[in-house]
């Protein structure tokens, strides 16, 4: 008995995946060994999208239906689909999430319905899709942001809507400036663009000459572009337009560093020239940080933001120059700055980098202070001591010396204060004494000779020069 449920089971199951939606038709088709589910639905009964198409099919055709939408997830369970065409219905929207897991999906075909704008964010769920056909719809503009999914798409037909201006974006990704793709081949793109009321300005211009140049990644289904110069006007060929002047901006700034102290006030400029004449902004897109403004970079304000200029055109056509201020730089100042001109032929910008550095103080260093010389009295005896403590304490002592001298008496015989301890070994001190005696009794012959001074004679007597060794010269 299980087992009988077990095989109803998996039979339900393979009915489910052979089975074909009513209305429709469902045929296999070969790709070399393999062979391909093809499911084609083209009855003017069907009135919404089909849930129950087999799960194995590769290419499904809903065609000339009376579908109006096609709703979120349609397609869930088709994970092997790789082309869909919906053609020449009545559809007027498609839902963002209309494509939901369609990994495998390399073809996208809504030519013929009454679209009149188109879910660009939902291509990121085909990321495997090359071709898009928005042939004969209502669509009216062409949203910049669409050129974010748009990468991978080599055939876009836009043919036979209400376009009226096609975005610089879109120029910059099929027409990259030279340089951008460097070491890599460019994508070959089919557009078509014919059959759309174009206004005559440098966008339309420029992709019609940039296609008709030699080697264009782009090459146009139809060539015959026509444009008016408003809405209200009869239109004429592109060709015919005089637009050669439409020229996409470049851009040149003063300095691309600039290194300034903090506190400081700084001017950065850019000229920027095209036609028609272009328009300047200035954005702070990052900032620098290091160990020591990571706390002031934490609390500043989110980047990137536009800042406010100051704007001036030259009296030259076409030319114009910008300049913003930054008084009393701060860290929080420093970073990338990008002038951005943009023009309807394009857009381009210049980067200037911005370093803040902070003021150092200059030191003073300390005076010297100068040794002082030592007083006369120490070099008396010989040659000067080099260390001042010395000095003054030697100083000291023949202070002590010449006090403990006592004055002179009515007696011929004087004696002379002991000094030996003090001042000199004893057998210097006895030749001194022994001088000093002689002399005296030289002078006790003369009577009137006035007594002698025991100071004067000491210091007399100690006018010999000495060397270090305490001999006489």
């Amino acid at each position: 008995m299980y087992l009988l449920l077990i095989a109803h089971i998996l039979q339900s199951s393979v009915l489910a995946v052979r089975s074909c939606p009513t209305l429709c038709a469902c045929t296999y088709g070969s790709s070399g060994t393999a062979e391909l589910r093809l499911v084609q639905c083209s009855d003017p009964g069907i009135l919404v999208v089909p849930i129950n198409v087999p799960a194995d099919t590769v290419k499904l055709r809903l065609e000339k239906t009376l579908i109006t939408r096609v709703p979120r997830a349609a397609f869930y369970n088709l994970s092997e689909l790789q082309f869909l065409w919906l053609g020449y219905n009545s559809i007027t929207s498609v839902h963002p999430s209309s494509f939901v897991n369609l990994k495998a999906l390399r073809e996208l075909r809504l030519d013929g319905n009454l679209l009149t704008s188109f879910p660009w964010e939902g291509l990121r769920d085909m990321p495997q899709l090359q071709t898009l056909g928005l042939h004969n719809n209502r669509l009216s503009s062409l949203p910049a942001h669409a050129a974010l999914f748009l990468p991978n798409i080599t055939y876009l037909d836009l043919s036979s809507n209400r376009l009226t201006i096609l975005p610089a974006q879109l120029l910059d990704l099929w027409f990259p400036l030279q340089g951008g793709q460097q070491e890599r081949r460019l994508k070959r793109r089919i557009l078509g663009l014919h059959d759309n009321p174009w206004l005559c300005d440098c966008q339309i211009s420029m992709a019609m000459s940039l296609s008709m140049s030699l080697g264009s990644p782009v090459v146009l289904m139809d060539q015959l572009l026509m444009c008016s110069r408003s809405l209200d006007q009869s239109a004429m060929l592109l060709t015919q337009a005089e637009l050669s002047r439409c020229m996409r901006p470049s851009v040149q700034p003063a300095a691309t560093r600039v290194i300034s102290p903090l506190g400081s006030n700084v001017i950065l400029r850019c000229d920027a020239s095209g036609y028609p004449t272009p328009t300047l902004t200035w954005i702070k897109t990052s900032s620098y940080a290091d160990c020591c403004q990571q706390l002031i970079l934490e609390n500043s304000e989110q980047l990137p933001k536009n800042l406010e200029s100051f704007m001036q055109e030259s009296p030259r056509v076409g030319v114009r120059w910008s300049i913003i201020t930054l008084n009393g730089l701060s860290y929080k100042d420093a970073g990338e700055y990008r002038c951005q001109a943009r023009n309807m032929a394009g857009i381009s910008e210049a980067q200037i980098k911005l370093k803040v550095v902070g003021v150092t103080k200059l030191l003073h260093l300390p005076k010297k202070k100068s040794l002082k010389t030592p007083p006369k009295s120490s070099l008396k005896y010989g040659k000067p001591n080099r260390n001042p403590a010395t000095i003054n304490n030697s100083s000291v002592k023949e202070n002590q010396i010449l006090q403990n001298i006592k004055p002179p008496s009515n007696n011929k015989t004087q004696t002379v204060p002991n000094l030996v301890p003090k001042v000199f070994p004893v057998d210097k001190y006895n030749k001194i004494t022994k001088m000093i005696n002689a002399k005296k009794k030289s002078q006790t012959s003369i009577k009137s000779t006035p007594p002698v001074n025991s100071t004067t004679a000491l210091l007399s007597t100690t006018s010999l020069k000495y060397d270090e060794d305490g001999q006489g010269q």
